[in-house]
């Protein structure tokens, strides 16, 4: 994601050397050399950020400052001070100045600036697109037609005027990400940002630099100041999936922040307050782990205020229909294919499937049918290989069927499997190509 930029100095070299450097990294840059232009400017585009000298002819950078935050509030607004007029580059930041930097200024220093607002941008629009694709004001976006899930949607209701922590678990697949995100885009902080972190997906020093940052220097790499997760989601929802791999010198450290409201970024000595909901969730038998000494008994009760469990797909299955019509939807427009619907046979099988992978696994299975289908409807040939092979390991759970029909329908299934190939379907079942047809030729 690029940003773009509006610069306004009236130092011909200064804006030259800025604007070479911006446009090397990719940012969308515009100059104008004073401050009544800068404005004008920003009223016909929208500006990411504006970068500004202080000291102009005609509106100077404080004034156009406050002119900007006035009209343009959206419009982050960094200050060029000289090493003299620390001052009010400071009063500048009280005004809403997101930043400063010193003439002479360091390039790299510029760059990580603009970058630290790039990343608040990115989050800010992520969550945007997030609340839009939730279909907030528009009721649940959770498929809930089984009492299961209906369960798990009224104990998010129950708590939408609550600011509680909470513990979602349940197998990998099963929606405990999406069931995160209702939980705060219907609380008290939905206006706030949301920030996900898997902590499968890091090492421990990794982790502990993204939740807490770290100062210049603390280790190989640091080579700059980094704001952790924590702190950019002050105020806000900060979402722990695989709560369970965080190591027992983190956990210690997390537990700290929720007993206190504070942390210390890595290799740093000032504490930091901050004011953060936490969602947790793991696929682990999170009791088991506390007895078993891996997971802190005190770090467990502190983010167990409230616990929700989603119970996995094969044991929900009145959501199946509903979910794969909604995924259909959904990646029919994705790949711009006019299939409207899913025959009675590919349903059938989808609805005696196990599901090891659960909703996230029916939703892989749905698109792929919707690229390969050629007709108007998914019907069984889309379906992967896997389903058709459970289909044949199936027994009808509505009627008990004579050896003699299971045997038969058996076959008919390996039969059609191996496209027709008798030789290929004997051997599959390992029986001779006679004993096959015997068996498909039974009354």
């Amino acid at each position: 994601m690029s940003i773009k930029i509006l610069i306004a100095d009236d130092e011909e070299v200064t804006v030259k050397h800025l604007i070479y450097s911006l446009e090397d990294e990719g940012y969308d840059v515009t100059s104008v050399n004073n401050g009544t232009d800068a404005f004008k400017k920003i009223g016909e585009e929208d500006f990411d950020l504006l970068i500004t000298d202080i000291k102009m002819p005609g509106m100077d950078g404080l004034t156009l400052l406050n002119k900007v935050k006035d009209a343009f509030p959206t419009t982050e607004v960094i200050i060029i001070t000289g090493i003299g007029s620390i001052e009010s580059a400071v009063d500048s930041m009280r005004k809403g100045a997101i930043d400063y930097i010193t003439k002479p200024f360091n390039l790299d220093e510029v760059l990580i600036k603009i970058e630290k607002i790039k990343e608040i941008r990115r989050l800010e629009r992520e969550n945007l697109a997030l609340k839009v694709s939730l279909g907030l004001g528009r009721g649940s976006p959770i498929i809930a037609k089984s009492p299961m899930m209906k369960k798990v949607i009224d104990i998010v209701s129950s708590i939408i005027s609550s600011d509680c922590n909470v513990l979602i678990t349940g197998e990998s697949g099963v929606g405990k990400g999406m069931v995160s995100k209702l939980i705060h885009y219907s609380g008290l902080r939905k206006e706030n940002l949301f920030l996900p972190v898997n902590c499968a997906t890091f090492t421990e020093e990794l982790l502990a630099s993204e939740l807490f940052g770290h100062i210049k220097g603390a280790f190989t790499g640091a080579v700059a100041n980094k704001q952790g997760l924590l702190e950019i989601a002050h105020n806000g929802t900060l979402f722990l999936d695989e709560i369970a791999e965080m190591s027992p010198g983190l956990q210690a450290k997390l537990l700290k922040v929720l007993e206190d409201g504070e942390f210390i970024r890595v290799g740093g000595v000032k504490s930091i307050k901050v004011d953060v909901r936490f969602i947790a969730a793991t696929n682990q038998n999170i009791n088991v782990l506390v007895s078993e000494g891996s997971f802190r008994e005190d770090l467990y009760y502190r983010l167990n205020v409230m616990d929700i469990y989603i119970p996995p797909l094969r044991d929900r299955r009145e959501d199946i229909v509903p979910l794969s019509k909604n995924f259909l939807s959904k990646q029919a427009q994705k790949a711009n294919k006019k299939i409207k619907d899913i025959s009675k046979d590919a349903l059938d099988m989808l609805m005696s499937y196990g599901f090891p992978g659960n909703v996230r696994e029916l939703e892989n299975i749905i698109e792929r049918a919707v690229i390969l289908e050629k007709t108007s409807e998914i019907t069984p040939a889309s379906l992967p290989q896997t389903i058709k092979l459970f289909q044949v390991e199936s027994i009808d759970p509505n009627r008990i069927k004579k050896l003699d029909e299971i045997s038969k329908d058996y076959a008919v299934k390996v039969l059609e499997y191996a496209e027709g190939n008798k030789s290929k379907a004997a051997a599959m079942l390992g029986i001779s190509r006679t004993s096959l047809w015997r068996i498909l030729n039974k009354n």
